[in-house]
């Protein structure tokens, strides 16, 4: 057993979690990894795989069941994102948005909105968060999509660009400024906007460098009319629901990009294994075992930090901003490390389409630039240091 499968084995699953993570790697290893090619290549949105991970009730685990979920751990969550993004990236990031965008819903919801939507997403449906918007990204007090208050309703104008899942959700937590608040982070709300909302429409679909089966939306609100019960919070709660939702989803892009590496570091290794040059197999070269060693230390540094703060997060751990900044950053810089020395240690083969690595390499790239650009997190990181 190597340091990595031992690391596996350490990881802190009660009895139920670790038989739903097992269910969940032979789903992967038997369904989702041999479609992974197929799905990149077409760019088509792979509902089958969808269908799949909701047979094994994967949404349910992060629901209470009170809303009909199954609630396990945030460590279980981390295990299955990080496992299905290494069988298909674009798959484990179709699910992982359900959970970066329902969970503000479960954490700051009131009971009436918690009892009306979140059965949906326990059933299977899918999530979508929006943020982003051609002239605001890492800076989100610079979004432009307003909500107008007219009696019971919010009448919300605007637009966002790069959503993921922004053409297949039943629900968006959708972020946006409150007409009458003059201060730009004050005036920044967010509520639940459902599928089939009139003047709700999909602009544009992304064609992608990598994860080119999850869809990435660029949406129009053209006086889309929501009931203000779908507010979350008050008018101008939205900043700080924003924080807090980015700090639960960081660690799960550092679980989704630890994902990519793992696929990256076990086919290299395969590879090595078999492949001779001189009479000697490619990994009997000292120099390759020193390039193999800074990988798996890195690797084992990174994912030993992931499950420290998870089990923080689940022992209820409230002031992790800065870890999952740092958390994300090093997970997302090691995974496109990792797809690229991947690359070079297949050689000719790692650059040809009929091997995966050229496909991880793709898929590792965005992972540096979501949820906070890497720039962001070093400079959120570096400014901590300040003394006040």
């Amino acid at each position: 057993m190597n340091i990595l499968q031992s690391m596996d084995e350490r990881i802190a699953l009660n009895d139920e979690e670790r038989m739903l993570l097992d269910s969940v790697k032979a789903l992967c290893q038997d369904q989702i990894a041999p479609k992974a090619e197929h799905y990149d290549r077409t760019a088509e949105f792979p509902w089958e795989n969808v269908k799949a991970i909701n047979q094994l009730g994967l949404n349910a685990m992060f629901i209470p069941e009170e809303y009909g979920g199954a609630q396990m751990s945030y460590t279980a969550y981390l295990a299955c994102a990080r496992e299905i993004s290494k069988a298909c990236a674009a798959t484990g990031i179709i699910w992982a948005t359900n959970y970066h965008g329902m969970k503000p819903l479960i954490d700051w919801g009131n009971e009436e909105q918690k009892q009306r939507l979140l059965p949906r997403i326990a059933e299977g449906g899918l999530g979508a968060l929006a943020i982003t918007e051609p002239g605001a990204g890492s800076d989100a007090t610079g979004m432009r999509t307003t909500f107008r208050e007219e009696g019971d309703e919010i009448v919300i104008n605007g637009g966002k660009t790069f959503i993921t899942n922004g053409d297949v959700a039943d629900l968006y937590l959708l972020f946006g400024k409150w007409e009458g608040i003059a201060n730009a982070k004050e005036a920044i709300s967010v509520l639940i906007l459902e599928k089939g909302t009139p003047g709700l429409s999909v602009v544009r679909l992304e064609d992608k460098m990598g994860h080119r089966a999850s869809s990435t939306a660029t949406l129009a609100f053209d006086n889309c009319r929501v009931p203000r019960a779908n507010l979350l919070g008050s008018p101008g709660d939205g900043l700080k629901i924003l924080f807090a939702s980015l700090n639960k989803s960081r660690p799960s892009v550092a679980a989704h990009a630890s994902g990519i590496a793992r696929a990256a570091f076990e086919d290299a290794t395969a590879y090595i294994n078999e492949r001779r040059q001189s009479g000697k197999r490619i990994l009997e070269f000292q120099g390759i075992q020193f390039m193999l060693a800074d990988l798996a230390s890195e690797m084992s540094l990174v994912e030993s930090y992931l499950w420290q703060l998870a089990a923080r997060i689940d022992n209820g751990a409230k002031d992790f901003g800065i870890d999952a900044s740092l958390l994300k950053m090093r997970a997302t810089d090691l995974a496109m490390r990792v797809t690229t020395d991947g690359v070079q240690l297949l050689g000719g083969y790692g650059y040809c389409k009929d091997f995966r690595m050229e496909r991880l390499m793709r898929d590792a790239k965005i992972t540096q630039i979501w949820e906070g650009t890497n720039q962001v997190h070093r400079q959120l990181i570096g400014r901590s240091f300040l003394q006040r």
